[in-house]
């Protein structure tokens, strides 16, 4: 194969795997529309596509560069590889552009499950632009790009690197933990709680199931094509994430008593475990950290609603920082030889890796989300929430011929 078909190749298969990463934010928006209430279905699909959209910008003028430290201000000649350039021919470089802005925009998508039904429509915006164009890309760029040696010194002191392949870490936990930092900034929902509160169950299951199957369907491009390329791309990958998704299903179904929200985010749970060692793991390992991840979700689920009464209205950071976190940490387990891993983890790195990182998360969140709160506000008024976002944000409801 000649050099040029070989990096029109990778091309391709780069641009397929962002493309499966994109339609995962349908995912992410049918998710959150089947699991609020149906007067707050509206303002989920467009918090979705409207915070991709921002988030795509700050990633491309500021945090792209904080990561790689690679602009776009030249001309398209260059930014093609025509020349030495810096860039790869092809437009191979653009593509991986692509394929990690849509990386970097799931965080805000994590968050907004979160948040649901009570934020300010543009302070919340804003607000993910600003995480995606510097919050996100400075732990992305410490992990994949290894900026500021810390890489160079785990590995000098500890014999291995920090190993998240898909972002448990990066993605998962970054998200959950600033997520779980949005919550409690912004309190729980009217009704939520309190001497009359009450549960307030899904708008639509069959929703919520959509959004879970195409988040499954487009994590495969996640996972797998985070090889990028097609040189480095591994099957052994795409069944680790098969067989962590099916753990995930099967721990949650059993722990959860065949609720369809556990089953559904049992699936997610256990691919958001898998994604930090789905290149290191045993199948069997893999399996197994996503049965964990599934029996995490469901506890943690519970835990956080009825125990400590944090509205939570997805189970963000249950799923995906708790398991995150659990992934990042299982990677440096089953991963070793002995468990019949590849080798080339350390545990107490993994352990170190991400407490700190989901650390930083969870209190760069803590400081943008206050600092918005005092400055132009995060939360929807009480009368604003009882009338649903979708009439209070965008004066329009999801079945705008029944009103």
């Amino acid at each position: 194969m000649s050099d040029q078909s070989a990096v029109g190749l990778d091309v391709f298969f780069l641009l397929m795997g962002a493309i499966l990463v994109f339609s995962m934010h349908g995912g992410f928006a049918f998710l959150e529309l089947g699991t609020v209430r149906g007067k707050n279905q509206v303002n989920a699909m467009v918090k979705i596509i409207v915070d991709f959209a921002f988030s795509t910008l700050a990633y491309l003028f500021v945090g792209y560069w904080i990561a790689y430290g690679v602009t776009f201000f030249v001309g398209a000649p260059a930014l093609s590889g025509v020349g030495a350039t810096g860039f790869a021919p092809q437009g191979l470089s653009l593509v991986k552009f692509f394929f990690l802005a849509t990386f970097a925009a799931a965080v805000p998508a994590i968050i907004s499950g979160g948040i649901a039904e009570r934020a300010k429509f543009w302070p919340q915006v804003a607000t993910a632009a600003a995480i995606v164009g510097v919050i996100y890309p400075l732990s992305e760029g410490v992990v994949w790009n290894a900026n500021y040696g810390i890489q160079a010194w785990l590995e000098a002191t500890f014999g291995a690197r920090f190993h998240d392949f898909a972002g448990s870490i990066v993605v998962h936990a970054v998200g959950g933990w600033i997520a779980l930092a949005a919550v409690l900034t912004l309190g729980a929902r009217v009704g939520r709680y309190g001497p009359n509160g009450r549960p307030f169950p899904p708008s639509s299951i069959p929703w919520l199931g959509l959004g879970t199957w195409l988040l499954c369907i487009g994590w495969f491009g996640f996972n797998v094509m985070s090889a990028q390329s097609t040189a480095g791309v591994s099957g052994l990958v795409a069944l680790n994430s098969l067989l962590a998704m099916v753990g995930g299903i099967v721990a949650a179904t059993i722990i959860g008593k065949s609720d369809p929200g556990f089953v559904h985010n049992g699936a997610l749970a256990g691919l958001v475990a898998v994604c930090a060692g789905s290149d290191v793991m045993h199948p069997i390992g893999a399996l197994v950290v996503g049965a964990v991840a599934g029996a995490i979700f469901v506890k943690g689920f519970i835990v956080t609603q009825e125990r400590l009464k944090v509205d939570d209205v997805l189970g963000v950071w249950p799923l995906h920082g708790l398991c995150g976190l659990w992934g990042g940490i299982a990677c440096g387990i089953f991963g070793l030889e002995a468990l019949g891993g590849m080798g080339g983890v350390s545990p107490l790195v993994q352990i170190l890796g991400s407490l700190l990182v989901s650390a930083y998360a969870l209190a760069a969140g803590a400081i943008i989300y206050a600092i918005v709160k005092r400055t132009v506000g995060l939360r929807l008024t009480d009368e604003q929430q009882r009338r649903g976002a979708d009439l209070s944000i965008h004066s329009i409801g999801a079945t705008p011929e029944e009103f």
